[in-house]
């Protein structure tokens, strides 16, 4: 059983996930990449250095309750106990009209992103009620799209907005056993989902128009800020977004 603080980051064989990993290994925890797809966990953990000691590499479905519980078992097994999860897994869809979205597309959605949160949600409140020191932090990636979504997004938007709704009932049901739980929402962080912002994607009036983007490190060192904390103190939400973005005013 380690003596650090030990972590769960989902999605964590690349973009958000493996920049907030990285940086939870850098501060020093031990930290469980959760994933889809092992070889990009297995790549991602290398690039921690000597920090690779100290974190496994779980393969992990969000959507499926079993991959989630063996998730829990497995970092539980290994290091003794949980002190921060970052539900950080998730997906879109194609940019299309909502009237032409497949329901499998949609459904796909709202079983990663929000039941998939849902689900790690349930089973890190399991461990840390129970572990002492009792207690814990979970972070949910919540983006932008929590609060203002970008045309033919529904799928995305919808989850993202019930996110935040997951970050307030956790916060308010995790008090009486010393869980602390906020929100960190995420505006064009440089990923392959962003790829195409810096020539140009669908504005709310129709045009095309490039945005900034922001490096995922960024991200990384403010969910170490909000895991840093002591449990009497919460961050309940955090907006990291390009300074110049559409999303303050009209754009």
């Amino acid at each position: 059983m380690s003596a650090l603080k030990v972590a769960i980051v989902t999605g964590a064989g690349t973009g958000i996930g493996k920049a907030v990993a990285l940086a939870l290994v850098e501060d020093g925890y031990s930290v469980v990449f959760a994933g889809r797809r092992s070889g990009n966990l297995d790549s991602a953990m290398e690039a921690a250095g000597a920090g690779a000691s100290r974190c496994l590499a779980v393969p992990t479905d969000v959507k499926d309750a079993a991959s989630v519980r063996e998730l829990f078992a497995k970092t539980k097994a290994r290091f003794g106990r949980l002190d921060l999860l970052f539900n950080n897994a998730g997906i879109g869809t194609p940019p299309i009209p909502m009237e032409d979205l497949p329901f499998e597309q949609w459904k796909a959605a709202v079983d990663t992103n929000l039941n998939g949160a849902f689900l790690c949600t349930q089973e890190a409140i399991r461990i840390m009620k129970a572990q002492t020191p009792r207690g814990g932090r979970i972070i949910n990636n919540g983006s932008i799209s929590a609060h203002a979504p970008r045309p033919h997004s529904v799928a995305y938007t919808a989850t993202k907005h019930a996110i935040t709704g997951l970050t307030k009932s956790t916060s308010l049901d995790g008090r009486a056993h010393d869980i602390a739980c906020g929100q960190i929402d995420i505006g064009n962080a440089a990923t392959e989902l962003t790829a195409n912002m810096p020539s140009g994607v669908l504005q709310a009036s129709g045009a095309l128009a490039a945005e900034p983007t922001i490096d995922t490190a960024h991200v990384g060192r403010a969910v170490v800020y909000m895991a840093g904390l002591p449990l009497d103190v919460n961050v309940q939400f955090m907006t990291v977004m390009a300074t110049k973005m559409p999303f303050v005013g009209r754009g």
